[in-house]
């Protein structure tokens, strides 16, 4: 027996004695033996330290220096003397019919926070596909109660025969709630109406998808709407925009291109740009008065977004509503309904500190995850990993 305190001690396994180290071109084999002790029967419980035989088991671990571990161990079969049971001794470190050590699965599990592949895992840890599929399958989460902020938005997942997979995240607290597998009305439903608490909801944070307002509507009668400010803002600049578009059609190639790469001039504060920039600013503005028309009512919306409470809010953004019509900008016509569809819901979000944000950062999250995997297939194993990496 190889006397090497250190080397027991390195390898970190509790009752464990080394008794030899080789290394090979592809990995390090450490032979390990448990010493002879008392066992108790596991039929008729008396007490035995009779050795039967002996068998070797190679039991893959971490990784040292980069290569792969195999420990082999000299596994020992106890006889009872009293009934004749063989049975073999348990090694706290190796989980019964595991080929693996208990730190390998806990840490093949910590691995899968990250955003990498299953497949660049089971690499990583000596293993295949699969082995890494079925150690993270252990892991659920569950959702039993719902927070008084509650975020609802979409994402493109493509799993389990759904294009469009919802999440729930309460940004108070910046925390992943559950992710459910579709966004469909009818599921939304099912699922909100399994919570006892839901009347405890205060307030409810959302894109202008109209089975999000009359799932909570309806399920969260004492929660305030609100309207995520980069969803309606995103609609006026994308008016603004289809009008650039509209406006450079009629001019020569160059000035096309020159419109097309100046168009941050456009969406960018007027006080935060340099002389130079409103000067170029001046001149693409100059080009046509509908491009002129269409960056005014850009400038004068900056006029709501500067008000402190729903109720200034409320009059500013109508007075603007009315002014978008009277530009008769046809391009502006899907901006202003939908902020008169959404008028104080979009007005609310002047009242509260609440938005989106945490849950469009855990979807981009979510897109590398999804790319990293190359897509995934089965929903549950999909809404375990981002769960487990938001955790």
């Amino acid at each position: 027996m190889l006397d090497n305190h250190s080397t027991t001690v390195l390898l970190g396994l509790k009752g464990i004695e080394v008794d030899s180290v080789r290394e090979t071109k592809y990995c390090l084999e450490i032979h390990i033996s448990t010493p002879v002790k008392e066992h108790s029967c596991p039929c008729c419980k008396a007490s035995t330290k009779r050795v039967h035989d002996y068998r070797n088991q190679r039991i893959k671990d971490l990784r040292i220096r980069g290569k792969p571990v195999i420990l082999i161990l000299r596994k020992r079969r106890y006889i009872c003397k009293a009934c004749g049971k063989k049975f073999y001794d348990k090694p706290a470190f190796l989980p019964k019919y595991h080929r693996m050590t208990q730190r390998v699965y806990e840490s093949i599990i910590d691995s899968m926070r990250s955003s990498y592949s299953m497949k660049s895992t089971a690499a990583n840890f000596n293993v295949s596909t699969n082995t890494v599929s079925r150690v993270f399958d252990i892991v659920e989460y569950s959702l039993h109660k719902l927070p008084q902020v509650v975020s609802f938005d979409e994402f493109k997942g493509n799993a389990g025969g759904q294009k469009f997979q919802a999440i729930l995240t309460n940004p108070e607290r910046k925390e992943v709630l559950d992710i459910l597998q579709t966004r469909e009305q009818t599921y939304l439903i099912d699922y909100i109406k399994g919570f006892s608490n839901r009347h405890n909801v205060k307030f409810a944070i959302m894109d202008m998808w109209r089975p999000y307002y009359e799932v909570a509507k309806a399920f969260f009668p004492n929660a305030t709407i609100i309207i995520d400010k980069y969803h309606y803002v995103r609609q006026l600049y994308w008016a603004l925009d289809r009008v650039r578009k509209r406006v450079q059609q009629n001019l020569t190639k160059d000035r096309r291109i020159y419109f097309k790469r100046s168009k941050k001039l456009l969406f960018a504060k007027y006080d935060k740009l340099s002389d130079e920039n409103k000067q170029a600013l001046a001149v693409m503005l100059n080009t046509n008065e509908d491009l002129r028309s269409a960056w005014e009512l850009k400038e004068l919306f900056s006029v709501f977004r500067k008000c402190v409470n729903s109720a200034d809010g409320r009059k500013v953004l109508s007075n603007w509503i009315m002014s978008a019509q009277d530009s008769r900008l046809s391009e502006f016509k899907e901006c202003t309904t939908a902020y008169s569809n959404w008028l104080p819901e979009i007005c609310n979000s002047l009242d509260y500190p609440y938005t989106n944000g945490f849950t469009e950062g855990i979807n981009n999250k979510i897109k590398v995850l999804k790319r990293n995997a190359y897509g995934f297939r089965n929903f549950k194993r999909f809404r375990n990993r981002i769960l487990h990496c938001c955790a």
